[in-house]
């Protein structure tokens, strides 16, 4: 939500967070609902994953991305975990800024 605020407010980009807690749920729904959380027409997409990202990039897309967890080894507790890997709002915001500037959103 941090992400968002930000860059609704720096950015002046109009944002939307969706809660996918579950893919098969999400899934399940009919094509009409889906298109209506996720449209189409949306290409800028980033998840949040605060676990390995294997298997967004069937909802972010050719053209989004992934910020969370692809390595381990690590134990701290989870603020000081999330800063050290990079699961922060300042890595979706730059994530959603380097995706702005490429030419294929």
């Amino acid at each position: 939500m941090e992400a968002a605020e930000r860059l609704e407010a720096e950015d002046n980009l109009p944002t939307r967070v969706v809660s996918l807690p579950s893919w098969s749920r999400f899934l399940a729904q009919d094509e009409a609902w889906r298109a209506a959380v996720l449209p189409r027409s949306v290409r800028l997409r980033v998840s949040i994953e605060a676990g390995v990202t294997l298997g967004w990039e069937r909802f972010v897309g050719l053209d989004g991305a992934s910020v969370g967890l692809d390595r381990f080894g690590a134990s701290a507790p989870a603020e000081v975990l999330y800063e050290a890997l990079g699961i922060t709002s300042e890595a979706v915001v730059e994530q959603v800024r380097l995706l702005r500037g490429s030419p294929h959103v």
